[in-house]
């Protein structure tokens, strides 16, 4: 066999019509308005929600050294075909950063996991901005611009969401608002609207609005921000639930938002090209792109300015956080991002910070455990945990560390009142 030859199968365009394509789980506000971007397009997806048996299943066809994401992702899917009559015409899609990171990998770990499962015959699609690879899954203008406005529209209601559910006076309440704009908007994208610029002002408006005028009791609260790598960040099956876990504790959560990473992908190739040279075509579509998302960035602060809310930072200035601490040129994995992100959240009011990240992250040690100390000088308030996750790790010892750092958020809360 030479080296050019391709010996697993490829996602082709004729299996758009009959094939299902399983997405995993993770940003479910988000990843629902995606499912029916795709499904407009004429894609059939499913976005995987099994998730009691992803380690234990994932373990067995993943390498222990391969971080915990690649083991959680590639068993969920395998669990996920595990439990279907056919899997004759089902394709499997994972996104590839394509930077020097182990995760620039996973999908010829999950071909190799496939075939050892006995899904050989399975095809992967990996989304990639890179161009790791052709196959018949195309994303056009059209799609990109739909995607984009989901993002948008999951970062304002996780924002807000976040705002007034440890307040909310009627229990519930404001998750069955989530539910409905996250319905409204998805039937509003696929038909084809709601991706201007004039739309997405009207609709933050509209949510903004409806959110501000849920009954709520704001109380003192232990205000706590999530940052981290990005699958353990925002996926419940990567982190335990922790969302849920700081809510029972009585806390506030901050959840910096999927445009933030967006954001950050957007401004490395500006720094590459300043430190290392580049393209200056390539440069200016980066910035056209920024220009593009601050714009609605912005409309999305404005909005959220008018309830009684304090809104998001805008990235322009979370970009620059990180000088003094980190420089631009480190990009790997989340790289500066995850350093700007903990000092934007001290200096919010959210001191009280949780890093997650996969055992072994290298990007992540260095720049979320190895800046902490940094912070901590600049910022004595800072609060931080970093809480490893993995195969081997107990919920119940992550709980405990984290319960430690809560315990002094209250004391520190109780003297302040």
């Amino acid at each position: 066999m030479n080296d050019n030859t391709i010996d697993y199968p490829i996602f082709t365009k004729e299996m758009v019509k009959d094939y299902t394509i399983l997405i995993p789980g993770m940003l479910d506000l988000h990843m629902k308005m995606f499912k029916n971007v795709l499904q407009a397009a004429g894609y059939k997806c499913k976005v995987c929600t099994n998730e009691e048996n992803a380690s234990s299943v994932g373990i067995q066809y993943v390498h222990n050294d391969t971080c915990y994401p690649a083991t959680l992702i590639i068993g969920q899917f395998i669990d996920c075909l595990n439990q279907m009559e056919d899997t004759s015409k089902v394709a499997l899609i994972i996104t590839q950063t394509g930077g020097g990171c182990r995760a620039s990998n996973y999908v010829h770990l999950l071909r190799k996991a496939l075939k050892k499962a006995g899904y050989g015959h399975v095809p992967c699609i990996a989304l990639s901005m890179g161009g790791i690879e052709n196959s018949g899954f195309k994303i056009d203008l059209k799609m990109i611009r739909r995607l984009a406005s989901a993002v948008f529209y999951g970062d304002i209601l996780m924002y807000l969401k976040n705002k007034c559910e440890p307040y909310e006076i009627n229990k519930g309440e404001t998750n069955q608002l989530v539910d409905y704009w996250c319905d409204k908007l998805s039937n509003i994208l696929t038909s084809g609207k709601g991706i201007s610029y004039r739309d997405l002002k009207k609709y933050f408006n509209e949510i903004a609005y409806d959110f501000d005028n849920l009954k709520v009791n704001i109380v003192p609260k232990v205000k706590v921000g999530i940052v981290g790598e990005i699958y353990v960040k925002y996926a419940r099956l990567g982190n335990n639930n922790l969302e849920k876990f700081l809510l029972e504790e009585g806390c506030e959560v901050n959840l910096p938002g999927l445009l933030g990473f967006v954001n950050y992908s957007l401004y490395v190739p500006l720094f590459d090209k300043k430190y290392y040279g580049g393209s200056f075509i390539k440069d200016l579509v980066y910035r056209a792109l920024i220009k593009f998302c601050k714009k609605r960035e912005k409309a999305m602060i404005d909005a959220i300015s008018k309830t009684k809310y304090e809104p998001m930072k805008p990235f322009s200035h979370t970009v620059n956080l990180s000088e003094g601490t980190l420089s631009h040129a480190v990009k790997m994995g989340e790289g500066f991002l995850l350093t700007a992100e903990m000092i934007e959240l001290c200096e919010t009011g959210y001191e009280n910070i949780v890093c997650v990240q996969p055992f072994g992250c290298l990007p992540n040690h260095i720049c979320g455990k190895g800046v902490m100390k940094k912070i901590r000088e600049n910022h004595p308030e800072a609060n931080i945990v970093a809480v490893d996750y993995d195969p081997s790790a107990t919920k119940v010892n992550q709980e405990n560390r984290i319960k430690l750092m809560l315990a002094i958020a209250k004391e520190r809360l109780e003297k302040n009142i």
